[in-house]
């Protein structure tokens, strides 16, 4: 049991408080704000509309009617709190945890705190602009079943009507999922890179919704030289679509597919039909530039478009389509953890599951000097650096992908950290 504070703690609920506090700009009203013809014909197609920015003043250029939600993670909150708008909340968050719990240690309160700049700053984005808004846990839950579990609970006492709770995957992020799942709250499970992944994230998670972040995929590929970087994303993200949907008619399961980590406009038009976008605001500019007719709009997610490798790309023995496919010895591994009680189950026992009906490669664990290889890379992995533990069926490019993903964002939310300490 983790030492985070329980979500019915007299803490939790006075915290609860002063966020809801915080916050007392008016409500706006979505039917305030403009229509436009082009994002209603988008939205037409069965795609619901989300802005991926936490910057308010960047949201306001681009929103009409037709958006419905934002979602911010740790990178971009983190860039508005480095603008220091946040500056004066901090320490007045600090008195009141010291006042709560004296003995509080300082890492804990950190979180605390980092934890109320979210909640204040997902609050700020729903009265400006009547959306829904994920917000998402610290990195320091990722691997702490009722750390998670319990951030996750506070989160939606505080605005259980708009707030989506962010979650990343990991073996511990999928059963805290599920037990948030099982208890009513929306979810955003985010870090997914690829159609199995949300395969087995819906089947024992069943998440509102996952994501594919299809433009590290095309990343991945050109910077590594593995290919030319089209298509890659997108063939992942429409697999997953579909995976979710044959999901949906054979085991009755919701899960919705997100198209994340958008790189331009183009994309907002080879992926409709999709069920949602998650736009940073350049790739909506651009799609508003283009101008598509508005007659040519139509549900793409039947497409299958090609992904060209380089000749010296090793795609079998490397498993380079394990970004689309979703194979039947997949599907009985997916069942199996299925089964595992949320409650009662670890983390352990998850990766133990997949291994034990033939999956070793989804989840790889790594040495110090690993990790912090990782890290070092960033969100793009380099190819020559897993090559060998990939062929020896120890680590997947999509579970590398996920690793540097929650690596990236860990470093993200430690800048932000270090910008709360100096206050407290």
């Amino acid at each position: 049991m983790s030492q985070a504070p329980r979500h019915d703690s007299p803490l939790a609920k006075e915290v609860a408080k002063f966020c809801l506090a915080q916050v007392t700009i008016a409500q706006a009203s979505r039917a305030s704000f403009p229509a436009h013809p082009l994002w209603a014909a988008a939205a037409k197609t069965g795609t619901e509309l989300w802005l991926d920015t936490g910057d308010v003043d960047a949201a306001k250029e681009l929103w009409v009617r037709e958006f419905t939600a934002l979602t911010t993670n740790n990178t971009l909150l983190n860039k508005e709190v480095q603008k220091g708008i946040y500056d004066q909340l901090v320490p007045a968050t600090a008195a009141l945890l010291k006042k709560l719990d004296p003995k509080m240690a300082k890492d804990r309160l950190v979180q605390e705190i980092a934890f109320v700049l979210n909640a204040v700053h997902g609050l700020k984005l729903v009265k400006t602009f009547d959306a829904d808004v994920s917000v998402e846990l610290h990195t320091a839950t990722a691997h702490d079943v009722d750390a998670a579990y319990q951030y996750g609970k506070r989160f939606h006492a505080i605005c259980p009507d708009r707030f989506i709770v962010k979650v990343p995957l990991s073996p511990a992020g999928l059963l805290a999922a599920r037990q948030l799942h099982d208890d009513g709250i929306r979810l955003n499970f985010t870090l997914g890179f690829s159609a199995r992944q949300n395969w087995l994230i819906a089947s024992l998670a069943k998440p509102n919704w996952v994501n594919v972040f299809l433009g590290r995929i095309n990343a991945f590929v050109a910077d590594n030289k593995l290919g030319d970087g089209k298509n890659a994303g997108e063939k992942a993200t429409l697999a997953s679509q579909r995976g979710l949907r044959r999901l949906g008619k054979e085991q009755g399961l919701k899960t919705k597919q997100i198209a994340a980590s958008m790189r331009n406009g183009q994309q907002c038009d080879d992926l409709l039909g999709l069920d949602t976008f998650t736009m940073p605001t350049a790739a909506a500019k651009e799609f508003l530039k283009a101008n598509p007719p508005v007659a040519s709009l139509a549900d793409r997610t039947k497409n299958d478009p090609a992904v060209t490798f380089a000749p010296t790309a090793d795609v079998a023995g490397e498993r380079l389509d394990c970004f689309w496919a979703i194979t039947p010895a997949f599907e009985k591994a997916a069942a199996a953890c299925a089964k595992l009680d949320p409650k009662k189950a670890t983390a352990d026992d998850v990766v133990k599951t997949l291994a034990a009906n033939g999956i070793t490669d989804l989840f790889p664990t790594f040495t110090a000097d690993e990790a912090a290889k990782l890290t070092k890379e960033g969100k793009i992995p380099v190819h020559a650096s897993w090559k060998d533990r990939v062929k020896a069926n120890t680590a997947s490019w999509d579970g590398i992908l996920t690793a540097a993903a929650l690596a990236s964002f860990t470093q993200d939310q430690q800048a932000l950290d270090d910008r709360i300490a100096r206050f407290v």
